[in-house]
């Protein structure tokens, strides 16, 4: 892998991470397109995973910093509350990880019938918000299993994880500003086990790979910045409900990908 394809792939993971687009989806095509393994260098794949958890940290440091300080109060109040949700959303994407892992794994092959469809699910689910009224729940516990129920449906590459996540919590009637919040929040831990999952496969084939430096650096530095900007841009896009250009934009990657494919 180049440099130049080490950058282009990180600027796809960065920005796809957070718009609802579905990076596993654009991984595949930029896959395809560029004529490069992505899962035969597991340590770009560790580090564009961690740029992308850097990246929402940065964003959502003073709420993550507020939940802790809550947290280890050890009382049951709104910040233990509100983890608790999250931890309850993980349930379905934890199932799905431990008992389907190499499933899931067969379904990232570069297949483009896949990732179309799943890119046309993924416009649907968008354009059904824009049906809806907003609602002003703060998002339950019940709820919050809902949306990680949509979450672990995101590992289909082609369907987006925020676009499933927040399309979910919208379609329930939760506030839109508790909605950006929470989907990006819920993901933290999931990343963060992908990304020890691949750094465990890495030690067992420390041979593997062979990426320049400069190449890691480049997908790093990538992945971080665009995950930064697209992360903060995706809750403000949420807040105002102008989701609908994303769901133009995913039909017509997802149509391109099957006449493609």
């Amino acid at each position: 892998m180049t440099w130049l394809e080490a950058l282009i792939l990180g600027l796809v993971q960065g920005l796809t991470e957070f718009l609802p687009v579905s990076s596993s989806g654009h991984l595949e095509i930029g896959k395809v397109l560029l004529n490069v393994e992505v899962k035969e260098d597991l340590t770009f794949t560790v580090l564009v995973h961690f740029a992308t958890v850097l990246s929402t940290i940065t964003v959502f440091f003073r709420d993550i910093r507020h939940l802790g300080t809550g947290l280890f109060a050890f009382k049951w109040n709104e910040e233990t509350k509100y983890v608790s949700k999250i931890l309850v959303s993980m349930i379905p994407v934890l199932i799905v990880g431990i008992l389907f892992r190499e499933e899931v794994e067969s379904l990232f092959s570069g297949n483009l019938t896949l990732v179309g469809g799943a890119l046309l699910v993924t416009a649907l689910l968008l354009v059904s918000t824009q049906l809806v009224k907003a609602g002003n729940k703060k998002i339950p516990f019940l709820d919050a299993l809902i949306m990680g129920i949509a979450q672990a449906a995101a590992v289909i590459p082609g369907i987006s994880r925020s676009g499933a996540t927040i399309s979910t919590a919208l379609l329930l009637k939760n506030d839109r500003n508790e909605v950006a919040r929470f989907s990006f929040l819920m993901v933290l831990l999931p990343i963060i086990g992908a990304a020890l999952l691949d750094i465990l496969s890495l030690s067992s084939a420390p041979g593997e790979g062979g990426i320049s430096v400069t190449s890691l650096i480049a997908g790093f530095m990538a992945a971080y910045l665009s995950g930064y900007l697209a992360c903060t841009w995706m809750i403000s896009l949420v807040k105002k409900g102008n989701l609908y250009w994303f769901a133009l934009y995913c039909a017509i990657v997802g149509i391109v990908s099957i006449v493609f494919a």
